[in-house]
């Protein structure tokens, strides 16, 4: 499940894409969905008969529609081109980042956004060519999940959303908020607005059919757990807690030295 995160990290612009979908993961999984009700219950997942109902009917809708698309989209579509269409996309949620950054108190991370967001909009000719991380100018990204998080709604129930895919209450709530935060919800000409977002779902569900492989087991679980997981390490900036094993100072007593209860016959050949 690591490397599936990795490997999402890289593929998936779901933040940045401002699409009228939460998350495209679940719609990237692919084959059966699994009916079955996990034996043990996750305690962050409720809802989860409900969310099963919902993760088979997304997967039949990907199934028959969103994924051929992206198969065909990557079969007549350069690499390069397809690379610029990410490059596009991804810039244009850099505002959105920068917003969320000052409303987490990030100035920094803020004003890395922004220069990425100048640097590829100009020199990168609109943002399909990313020279700002060859400049090694970096920003983590920011969403108004994330924002709600830090303001002190840590906890929240895991959902899925129809068409939509995997969310939590928290997330749900703070997409209206990533919508009109992202460029594309100003453009006023529908055609060009729909056409741009049906470009980006179908670019960043084609950057995803490589990773099917990597999903085992309960797929639904998988997804769910994935989807947690990935959302805690954004919120908490990559930072995975204290590791107990890694402190320099082990508080151990005389008594976890004692051998007195081994004899030499307990160590004879």
């Amino acid at each position: 499940m690591r490397q599936w995160l990795n490997n999402e990290k890289s593929a998936l612009t779901w933040r940045t894409g401002g699409l009228p979908l939460l998350l495209v993961t679940l719609l990237a999984t692919g084959g059966c969905a699994s009916t079955q009700v996990a034996q043990d219950a996750n305690p962050d997942d409720p809802w989860e008969g409900f969310n099963r109902k919902v993760f088979a009917f997304n997967d039949v809708v990907d199934r028959y529609t969103l994924k051929p698309a992206a198969r065909g989209y990557r079969t007549i579509t350069p690499e390069p081109v397809q690379t610029g269409v990410g490059n596009f996309f991804s810039n244009l949620g850099e505002l959105r980042t920068a917003i969320n950054s000052m409303l987490q108190g990030k100035p920094g991370n803020a004003g890395l956004a922004t220069s990425r967001f100048l640097i590829n909009s100009t020199v990168g000719i609109g943002g399909l060519l990313d020279y700002a991380t060859l400049m090694e100018i970096n920003a983590d990204e920011e969403d108004f999940g994330q924002t709600l998080a830090v303001w002190g709604w840590q906890d929240s129930r895991y959902l899925v959303l129809p068409l939509l895919g995997p969310s939590t209450l928290r997330d749900t709530t703070g997409l209206p908020a990533d919508m009109t935060t992202y460029p594309l919800y100003y453009v006023d000409d529908d055609a060009v607005r729909i056409s741009l977002t049906a470009l980006n779902l179908i670019d960043t569900r084609a950057g995803l059919l490589d990773q099917e492989a990597l999903i085992s087991g309960d797929r639904y679980r998988f997804v769910r757990d994935a989807y947690l997981q990935s959302r805690q390490f954004k919120v908490s900036d990559g930072e995975l807690g204290d590791d107990p094993f890694a402190a320099d100072v082990f508080d151990f007593d005389d008594s976890d030295f004692d051998d007195s209860d081994f004899s030499d016959d307990d160590f004879a050949d």
